[in-house]
């Protein structure tokens, strides 16, 4: 597995791709001043974005049916979570773009080639907005499950 995005898996069989780009913007505001350098503040966090770019051979990778599931997902208009064959996760993203050039064709006119490139754009706040305050989900658990275990010892003695 090289990457997830929802429950669609990027690997060979599906839609391997050859390179992935993030780009990461920060949002600056600038104040000239007379007789010195500009005076900078920074705004907050901009635009998270990744461009996967690949090439597909339908006869050794995945095809055009991993690209419609991708357009079915994108046309869904659903943020979905990223996250790399690593365990990195990314966020929550949306496709903003699937683009795809077919070539080297066979008789009945299906590609034996198709390149894409795909944008995907992340939409939450934060991994603390999206995930929460994970200590007190911890918390939270273990005082439900010390509970539960009180409760079933407590049926199991009545």
């Amino acid at each position: 597995m090289m990457l997830t995005l929802g429950l669609f898996v990027f690997q060979r069989q599906t839609l391997p791709y050859q390179t992935l780009k993030q780009n990461l913007e920060y949002n600056w505001s600038s104040n000239n001043r007379i007789g010195q350098r500009a005076a900078y503040q920074f705004l907050g966090v901009g635009e998270d974005s990744i461009t996967l770019d690949g090439v597909l051979v339908p006869e050794i990778t995945g095809g055009p049916l991993s690209l419609l599931a991708l357009k079915t997902m994108a046309e869904q208009g659903k943020a979905w979570p990223l996250i790399g064959g690593d365990g990195a996760i990314y966020g929550m993203y949306v496709v903003k773009n699937i683009n795809q050039t077919q070539s080297i064709f066979f008789a009945n006119g299906s590609a034996r080639q198709i390149n894409f490139t795909m944008n995907l754009v992340r939409v939450d706040e934060s991994l603390s907005a999206m995930f929460g305050d994970l200590q007190q989900q911890a918390k939270d658990m273990v005082n439900r499950a010390i509970k539960l275990g009180q409760e079933t010892a407590g049926g199991l003695f009545s």
